[in-house]
């Protein structure tokens, strides 16, 4: 009996650490410890970046894409009744789909048509005009509202997409957006690392 008892403790033992590994695995890596002080300078960059007419007239809470800017002075809804889509694509209505005046690259024309590859309106979830540091940063960390990403896939989406990066380079006529898109990379890889703070809520 003893003998057939020393055999089994090893099996057991084995058998628990098989059923423990599981749950050992499933456990959510430890929380960022949140540092303000480092963060919220690294997402007022990225904030002003985001909220800039470059980039913020095609991330708009309704259907419409918006002119706004230092060269437009009032801000305007985007003529020719250009509007999101039916099918809520981004890339417009049957027959005015955004490519039809936006190419693949900017109009050499002072205020001609600007562009890029992939030129549409950002999904509705992703609303960045006219809301505030607090509401822009609630909404990135979202991935219910942020496509899903994560934020280092946000800050490689920043930095590699090619509709994003038009934003540093609109076309004459146009006010860029400030700094670059590296640089807006660089300020999200340090905001997420000191635990991604957010402002207060005005």
């Amino acid at each position: 009996m003893r003998r057939f008892l020393i055999i089994l403790t090893p099996a057991a033992m084995l058998a628990a650490s098989v059923h423990l590994a599981p749950a050992q695995e499933a456990a959510p890596p430890p929380a960022l410890a949140v540092d303000t002080a480092a963060g919220l300078p690294q997402w007022q960059k990225v904030y002003e970046v985001f909220s800039h007419p470059r980039c913020a007239n095609c991330h708009v809470e309704d259907d419409r894409p918006r002119w706004s800017g230092a060269h437009y002075g009032a801000t305007r809804v985007h003529a020719f009744n250009v509007q999101r889509g039916t099918d809520g694509s981004g890339f417009g209505n049957p027959g005015l789909r955004c490519t039809t005046c936006h190419f693949s690259s900017n109009s050499n024309i002072l205020h001609g048509p600007p562009g890029a590859p992939n030129w549409h309106l950002a999904p509705a979830e992703m609303v960045w005009f006219d809301k505030s540091s607090a509401e822009i940063c609630a909404q990135v960390k979202d991935p219910a509202r942020n496509g899903g990403r994560t934020l280092a896939e946000i800050a490689v989406h920043v930095r590699d997409d090619k509709l994003v990066g038009w934003g540093w380079a609109p076309g004459p006529g146009r006010e860029p957006a400030p700094g670059s898109a590296e640089e807006t990379y660089q300020a999200i890889e340090a905001w997420s690392k000191a635990g991604a703070p957010c402002p207060a809520i005005d």
